[in-house]
C-alpha cells in the first residue's frame, strides 16, 4: 500500500494535529468545525498531505493554528496555551484524521467532508481507547458508501464526457474504461500513459483518477 508520506514523519504529524484542534478549539475557543473548514482551505492541510517534513515535524500545534488563521482570516492569534490534564477529544479528532490522511492518501477535504467534526466526536466515545485500526476500518467504510463510484466515472460525468467519446480522445479502449468504472479493473495498476491520457481529456490530474484507500 502506498501511503501518503514516509511513515517516520506520522506520530509527529498525528501529535501536531492533535495539539492543533486541542489549542484551537480549547484554547482559542474556536468552534471545531469553523477551524476544521479553515485548516482545510489553507495551504497548510496541503503541504501536511504532501509529506512536507517542515510541517510534518518542523511545527507545533500552536503554530499549524497561528498559520492557518493568518492564512485564512488575516488575524494573528495572540492566545497563550494552557495546560491540560491527558489528551482531549480534540486532540484525538486531529490524532486520528493525520493518522487516517497518512494511511488513506486522501486530502483532507475528502475526508472531512465525509466524516464531519461533529461525526468525529462522537466517534471518540467508541473509538478513542481503541487501536487506531478500528478508526481507519470504520472510516473506509463510510469513504466506500460515500465515493461508491470511480474517481474516472465520477470525473467522466461531472466533464460531461460519454465513456465512448472519452475513449475515441483518449486512445484508450471503450472496453477498458468500462472496466475501470465497474472496478473490474483496478486503475491503480493501470499504465501511468493510460491514466496521463484519460487525465488530459478529463483536464484533471493523474492523482485524481487514482483510487484511494477505503474506494477499492
Amino acid at each position: 500500500m502506498t501511503h501518503a508520506y514516509q511513515e517516520i514523519y506520522l506520530s509527529k504529524a498525528q501529535a501536531t494535529l492533535g495539539d492543533a484542534f486541542d489549542y484551537a478549539v480549547n484554547t482559542c475557543k474556536m468552534n471545531g468545525s469553523d477551524f476544521t473548514k479553515l485548516f482545510i482551505a489553507s495551504s497548510v492541510s496541503k503541504r501536511m498531505e504532501n509529506g512536507e517534513p517542515a510541517y510534518l515535524a518542523g511545527k507545533s500545534g500552536i503554530e499549524i493554528v497561528l498559520e492557518v488563521v493568518y492564512e485564512t482570516m488575516g488575524k494573528h492569534l495572540q492566545v497563550e496555551p494552557q495546560e491540560h490534564m491527558g489528551r482531549s477529544r480534540e486532540y484525538w479528532i486531529g490524532w486520528a484524521a493525520a493518522y487516517y490522511q497518512w494511511h488513506s492518501g486522501r486530502k483532507y477535504s475528502d475526508i472531512f467532508k465525509v466524516i464531519s467534526f461533529e461525526d468525529m466526536q462522537k466517534l471518540y466515545y467508541t473509538l478513542h481507547e481503541a487501536d487506531i485500526t478500528k478508526f481507519v476500518e470504520t472510516a473506509d467504510k463510510l469513504m466506500k458508501e460515500h465515493f461508491a463510484d470511480t474517481n474516472l466515472k465520477r470525473i467522466r460525468t461531472a466533464y460531461g464526457c460519454t465513456q465512448a467519446e472519452l475513449a475515441k480522445r483518449s486512445g484508450v479502449s471503450l472496453r477498458s474504461i468500462q472496466m475501470y468504472e465497474q472496478r473490474n479493473k483496478d486503475i491503480n495498476k493501470a499504465s501511468v500513459e493510460t491514466v496521463y491520457s484519460l487525465a488530459k481529456v478529463l483536464g484533471c490530474t493523474v492523482e485524481d483518477l487514482i483510487e484511494r484507500q477505503g474506494a477499492l
